[in-house]
């Protein structure tokens, strides 16, 4: 094979780039960008006057494919911090009862006979209930198998104090309206692959620094060449095969033994390429930051019921709140919200009710919508052309939009790509001709 272009430089694009050069493909970078990361990328706030990440993620031990992309690309060893066993502090505001929650590290889940390791007030059985969406999502493909709400009582202590803020932090989307295959695979990869797979982990020196930059620094290493600032207008293609990338810049010619990599956003993609099938609804995502250094010895996260506030970060150098399928509070004002959730986490963590300096960041398309309709949606890595493949959360990984499932589709373009494999799927139509992009 020829030149390979990964047109995208987000985790999935990077992902795609950093397989293809790992077996000596000549590798070529777009990105409509001026920098690399998509959604994952830290950048400095001067309203703050701090370097922050353009959205707050956890990642947990058992995303073997993340783990697997920091050590491939030499991150360094601070890459993602966290603490040595599975362990993740609750505290409710309404109450004010705080807790731990502390799987053991094997797959038998004995935890749950120990009050002391689950949550407060409930009992071993009631942590049976993710069961029925086990049971309904086995050998199903996704969005087939329901919603959530259809396969387990959405209420209860344990479901206000757990799965709802489990499921709602993984999926972006109400929880019994979401997806049920997608829910039951984060269970197998986390809480049923046992403690060892569960234990959190935050890159607190920014997704920059973790992901971002060891990738590239990688890839320039092997020959890669990054080209920022071209956004894809659209491509031409005839006889199963593209022949000429479109750029605003000007077209790039693609050889016959070349390949390409198509890592967008869904909503580009599908402008690119007519009749490709992908989701078209979304999720938003809202954080706050707070310039205020945390007291010594602040949980890292601290999961919040009870409050507008659901996860609580605490970087060495500020605050941040994640509020996950936040589409209610894209209308409100951001001092008003800026005020509110510093009032939770002044009361939280015994602080100043003065309000430091602060920013919102609401992302309006965060996720694709969790829901069984939109799962459905998802194409897999190949196309109607031999020679383009796709990357992306929003593909078929089965798993949600989260870093693990976008460094797992950049894989899994960069294998199909190599394989040169046969199959035509996520297409509603053959696509053909020259079309505009946003």
């Amino acid at each position: 094979m020829g030149r390979i272009h990964v047109v995208g430089a987000g985790l999935a694009g990077l992902s795609a780039a950093v397989a293809l050069a790992e077996t000596g493909a000549q590798v070529v970078l777009h990105e409509a960008a001026k920098q690399a990361g998509g959604r994952c990328r830290s950048y400095y706030d001067p309203a703050l006057g701090l370097t922050i990440d353009n959205g707050n993620h956890l990642l947990l031990s058992g995303n073997a494919d993340a783990l697997g992309f920091l050590k491939t690309v030499g991150a360094p060893a601070d890459a993602l911090v966290g603490p040595d066993e599975a362990a993740f502090d609750f505290a409710d505001l309404k109450t004010g009862e705080t807790w731990r929650l502390r799987p053991n590290a094997g797959r038998l889940p004995w935890w749950v006979m120990s009050p002391a390791r689950r949550v407060p007030g409930t009992r071993a059985r009631d942590y049976l209930a993710p069961l029925g969406i086990l049971r309904a999502a086995s050998g199903k493909p996704e969005g087939a198998g329901g919603t959530i709400g259809e396969s387990m009582a959405c209420e209860g202590d344990l479901y206000a104090r757990l799965w709802h803020p489990v499921l709602l932090a993984a999926l972006n989307t109400e929880p019994r309206d979401s997806d049920v295959g997608l829910a039951a695979r984060i269970l197998r990869e986390t809480l049923g692959a046992g403690g060892k797979a569960c234990r959190p982990l935050v890159a607190v020196e920014g997704l920059s620094y973790a992901f971002v930059d060891p990738a590239l620094r990688y890839l320039t290493a092997r020959g890669c060449e990054i080209r920022v600032g071209r956004r894809l207008r659209g491509l031409e293609g005839a006889d199963g095969r593209v022949g000429q990338l479109l750029f605003s810049d000007g077209p790039e010619p693609i050889g016959p033994e070349d390949g390409i990599v198509l890592a967008l956003p869904p909503w580009v993609a599908r402008e690119v390429l007519p009749g490709l099938l992908a989701p078209v609804e979304f999720r938003s995502i809202v954080n706050a930051h707070f310039a205020l250094a945390p007291k010594p010895g602040s949980p890292l996260v601290l999961g919040v019921v009870n409050a507008l506030t659901e996860w609580l970060f605490a970087y060495p150098d500020r605050y941040s709140v994640t509020i996950s399928g936040a589409d209610r509070l894209l209308d409100v004002p951001r001092e008003d919200l800026a005020r509110q959730i510093w009032g939770e986490i002044a009361q939280l963590c015994s602080l100043a009710p003065e309000l430091p300096s602060w920013q919102i960041v609401k992302e309006k398309r965060a996720t694709f919508a969790a829901t069984p309709a939109e799962a459905a949606r998802r194409s897999g890595a190949e196309t109607a052309y031999e020679n383009l493949v796709l990357a992306g959360d929003w593909t078929a990984t089965g798993l949600p939009s989260t870093i693990e499932g976008a460094i797992r589709s950049g894989k899994t373009a960069a294998r199909a790509l190599r394989h040169g494999s046969s199959v035509r799927a996520g297409l509603r139509a053959p696509v053909s001709g020259a079309l505009g992009a946003a």
